[in-house]
C-alpha cells in the first residue's frame, strides 16, 4: 500500500468515525450552549472572596507581605510566570500582581505556612487542600478541553458556597 492510499485510508476511516458519532447523539461543540447567569448562580461565583490570601496577609503584614509571608521557591516561580507573560504582550495579562500568577497548590501552602494568620477565617489546613484539590481537579478538566458535568459543576458551587460562608466575617 502506498502513503497516498494510507493516508486516504486513515482520513476516509477518520470521516466514517466522525458520522457514526454524530449518529449516535454526539453534540458538537458549537451546540454546546449553556446559560451564563445559571452557571454563575450553580456555581457561586458571585459570592466568591477572590482575594482571602491576600487581604489578610496584607493586614496581618503590610506592604510587603508577599516577601514576609511567601516562600522563596513560590515566589521565585511566580517571577518566572510574570516574566514569561510580559513576553506575549498581544495577550491579555493576568494581572500586575505576583499572586495572580501563582499556582492554586502554592496558595494552600501559602495559607500553610501563615495558618496563624487564617484562624479567624479556616477551620483547618486540611480542609483548605481538600477544597483547593477538588477545584484544580475540575479546573484542569476544563484547561484541557474538557467539560464537566451539571454534578461537578453543582459540587464546585457547593464548595465555594461553601468557602465564602466559611471565610466571611
Amino acid at each position: 500500500m502506498s502513503l497516498y492510499d494510507e493516508a486516504y485510508s486513515f482520513v476516509f476511516k477518520g470521516q466514517l468515525t466522525d458520522a457514526a458519532l454524530d449518529r449516535a447523539g454526539r453534540k458538537k461543540r458549537h451546540d454546546l450552549s449553556f446559560d451564563a447567569e445559571a452557571l454563575r448562580k450553580t456555581l457561586g461565583v458571585d459570592v466568591l472572596d477572590t482575594e482571602l490570601v491576600t487581604r489578610v496577609l496584607l493586614e496581618a503584614e503590610g506592604e510587603d507581605w508577599w516577601d514576609k509571608c511567601v516562600s522563596e521557591r513560590i515566589r521565585s516561580d511566580a517571577r518566572k510566570r510574570m516574566e514569561a507573560e510580559q513576553q506575549v504582550r498581544w495577550h491579555v495579562q493576568r494581572g500586575g500582581s505576583p499572586i495572580k500568577f501563582t499556582m492554586l497548590p502554592n496558595l494552600a501552602n501559602i495559607i500553610a505556612n501563615n495558618l496563624d494568620k487564617f484562624e479567624a477565617y479556616l477551620p483547618n489546613i486540611e480542609w483548605v487542600k481538600s477544597v483547593f484539590e477538588i477545584v484544580e481537579r475540575s479546573r484542569n478538566v476544563i484547561m484541557h478541553s474538557g467539560v464537566l458535568s451539571d454534578r461537578d459543576m453543582a459540587r464546585l458551587g457547593s464548595l465555594i458556597r461553601d468557602w465564602n460562608s466559611q471565610v466571611s466575617i
